[in-house]
């Protein structure tokens, strides 16, 4: 399962590429959490990350380091992720859904059965 074992290296240096951003621009996290707890205290019980990002690409005046893009897509995830990790009490708030590379490896593994392989279902 060479591919799996791919699939997981890629994501474990996308986690880590979002993580030295995080660092370099705490502002964004800021507002974020700024931002998503402002929409749990209007009595919402879910919300939209994307949503949230987009309000702060939008209507924020920050900078950012360690990139072309303001704030990239591929990191939205990764900030509801660690929401729901430092607020457990709001663990459900953002409807996430699996990573690519998550959703691909467990795609693999329903389709390797009796020892072997199939690629084409």
């Amino acid at each position: 399962m060479k591919l799996v074992e791919q699939l997981q290296d890629d994501l474990q240096e996308r986690k880590e590429a979002w993580w030295e951003w995080h660092k370099q621009n705490p502002e964004v996290w800021g507002k974020f959490e700024q931002y998503t707890l402002e929409a749990i205290a209007t009595g919402r019980k879910h919300y939209s990350h994307w949503a949230i990002i987009n309000r702060i690409r939008w209507h924020s005046e920050i900078e950012t380091n360690g990139g072309e893009f303001k704030i990239s897509n591929d990191y939205i995830g990764f900030y509801a992720r660690l929401f729901h990790a430092r607020y457990p009490e709001h663990k459900d708030f953002f409807r996430l859904k699996q990573l690519k590379e998550e959703k691909l490896i467990d795609e693999l593994k329903v389709q390797v059965y009796d020892g072997h392989s199939s690629f084409l279902s």
